[in-house]
């Protein structure tokens, strides 16, 4: 196989492929009832429509959460979860709850923010949006999870690389998501990416709550609903395909090591 490499066409910004998002949703939601999946709609706007789902299973042993779609311009994540929800191949004992796009008003503008100008990934501490509120009335009507999952890309990234916050030294396998990865896509070699340090694309940053004035939605999740949790960051200068098989092998790699409860 080739070796992907990045394409150059990004300046100053995302300049890549766009997303019909209202097309994503409709064949999201299609996947999502044609696997048994539960739908909970809990937003409904004019321009902004959002729905959870969960995958339950009788008596399970693992609690996983994802979510993409939170940045109107990076089109691998939903994607992602599109092609995972259609392929339907989940760990048997391991319930789901998914939110397949947190920012589709930002998708039909492909701008980062949404169409109010909000990041809703800074949105989480000081909740300032409709999205992001509604969002939390959600998660507090869901269950604790044991690992939660938030898909990404990154526009200036050199491959692939990941955030993981654990700080009750929960057993990682943060190493073999990353080597999963690396079998459909670079890693970023860097040692600081994004101002943090870095090893062989793995970021551990700190979960103070005093070190983030505004709260990224993995951080809330963190805070709130699960001990673990990582954020996956595709690099988004590499073809569409790459990077959304860069993070289906990441969630398939993270769902299959996740450890079962006791």
């Amino acid at each position: 196989m080739a070796i992907p490499h990045p394409l150059s066409r990004n300046r100053g910004r995302y300049l890549g492929e766009t997303l019909d998002i209202d097309a994503v949703q409709r064949e999201t939601l299609t996947a999502a009832i044609t696997h048994h999946w539960r739908v909970e709609p809990f937003l409904d706007q004019a321009d902004v429509q959002l729905v959870g789902l969960c995958r339950p299973v009788p008596e399970p042993r693992r609690r996983a959460y994802v979510s993409a779609g939170i940045h109107g311009d990076e089109p691998a994540g939903p994607l992602a979860l599109l092609e995972l929800l259609a392929e339907n191949v989940w760990p048997v004992d391991c319930e789901l709850w998914l939110c397949p796009c947190l920012n589709p008003s930002g998708f039909r503008g492909n701008t980062r923010e949404n169409a109010s100008g909000r990041d809703l990934n800074r949105d989480y501490l000081h909740v300032t949006s409709p999205e992001v509120r509604a969002h939390i009335n959600l998660l507090k009507s869901w269950p604790a999870f044991d690992l939660t999952i938030c898909l990404h890309e990154d526009w200036e990234a050199k491959g692939f690389y990941l955030y993981e916050l654990n700080e009750t030294n929960l057993p990682s396998f943060a190493e073999t998501v990353v080597a999963e990865v690396a079998r459909v896509c670079p890693i970023d070699p860097s040692l600081d990416i994004d101002g943090r340090p870095a090893r062989q694309g793995i970021i551990r940053p700190s979960a103070d709550p005093r070190s983030r004035p505004e709260w990224p939605e993995a951080f809330y999740l963190f805070q709130h609903h699960a001990k673990l949790g990582m954020t996956l960051e595709a690099p988004s200068d590499f073809a569409l395909a790459v990077r959304v098989a860069a993070l289906k092998a990441a969630v398939r790699a993270a769902m299959a090591s996740l450890p079962a409860r006791p």
